[in-house]
């Protein structure tokens, strides 16, 4: 039985990734009382006797708690920002060409951003493919549940006194370009120039939709290229799939994943502007689901062990 970790189990990574490990019978999951919870020494007691080690903490607390594992054999799996783009750690997505392999034998993973996740997916099989040309000009939106903020925003969202328009609409944030995510979605996916992002939180739980829009010039082959590119990254496995059609009578809904772990991508459009939309839980295959799957690669279990994904 291997021995799991979570600092900072108390926010809504940590507890969504509690959640999916208390049904597994090959795990036990580490938990210090509530009175020793923050102290450095129980801390570093339980991050150097664990088989793995999930952070759930802010950047600086992340960064502190990595100085703490003295173990070479505990995998370290952080899933704040404070890593993803740093030398010696290892990028977690799984699906992405080549990274299987080297996210099983590492020992330092930094799990991916909500909004990073699904602009990856969508962006970095085609750079690679040379569909897209690393300094295309690019623009994205993403749609993200008020779970994305933490407890603090679920507890306004669910306080019953929000004003109505935390309610009625969707609130675009990080209006000044500069989101934390950015950083990794240039540099996982090899970009020189980086997008006009506009993340939007709406008045839903969970669930995330991220669209990149592009003039189809930009895109060599076009729309059928694109959906070729998908169709064989994300026929080998893993939580990504290419979906050919999935809108609901000629919509996309935000919320559709909900509640699981996978992620779709699809590709829509017209002879001179195209769409590209992955959809997925922002708790799931955008923060905790991904963390555990990337803790099943490094423990040598099928990847999907212990996470919701439907049969498709």
């Amino acid at each position: 039985m291997k021995r799991v970790f979570i600092d900072g189990s108390a926010g809504t990574t940590g507890l969504r990734i509690r959640e999916r490990l208390s049904a597994r019978r090959d795990i036990e999951t580490v938990v210090l009382p509530e009175e020793t919870r923050k102290d450095p020494s129980a801390r570093r007691d339980a991050l150097n006797g664990a088989d793995v080690a999930f952070l759930c903490l802010p950047d600086a607390a992340a960064v502190e708690a990595v100085q703490m594992v003295e173990s070479p054999s505990t995998v370290v799996i952080d899933t704040s920002t404070a890593h993803r783009t740093a030398d010696g750690w290892e990028y977690g997505f799984p699906e992405l060409a080549g990274r299987r392999g080297r996210i099983a034998a590492s020992r330092r993973i930094a799990n991916p951003g909500c909004h990073a996740s699904g602009f990856i997916a969508l962006v970095e099989p085609l750079v690679r493919a040379g569909i897209l040309q690393p300094d295309a000009p690019l623009c994205a939106f993403s749609l993200t549940g008020y779970s994305g903020g933490g407890k603090k925003m679920i507890a306004d969202y669910e306080s019953g006194q929000a004003p109505d328009t935390m309610h009625l609409g969707g609130r675009q944030y990080a209006l000044g370009q500069t989101h934390k995510h950015l950083p990794e979605m240039l540099k996982v996916c090899g970009l020189v120039r980086a997008p006009v992002f506009c993340p939007v939180v709406v008045p839903h739980l969970s669930g995330m939709e991220v669209t990149v829009q592009l003039f189809a010039d930009l895109a060599s082959g076009g729309l059928s290229a694109i959906r070729d590119c998908y169709r064989e990254c994300y026929c080998r496995g893993g939580l990504v799939r290419y979906a050919e059609d999935p809108s609901e009578g000629g919509f996309l809904s935000s919320a559709a994943l909900s509640g699981r772990d996978d992620m779709e991508v699809s590709a829509f459009g017209c002879d001179d502007r195209l769409i590209l939309v992955s959809r997925f839980d922002n708790l799931g295959k955008g923060a905790s689901g991904a963390a555990i799957q990337n803790m099943n690669l490094a423990l040598g279990c099928d990847e999907s062990t212990g996470l919701v994904v439907p049969s498709i």
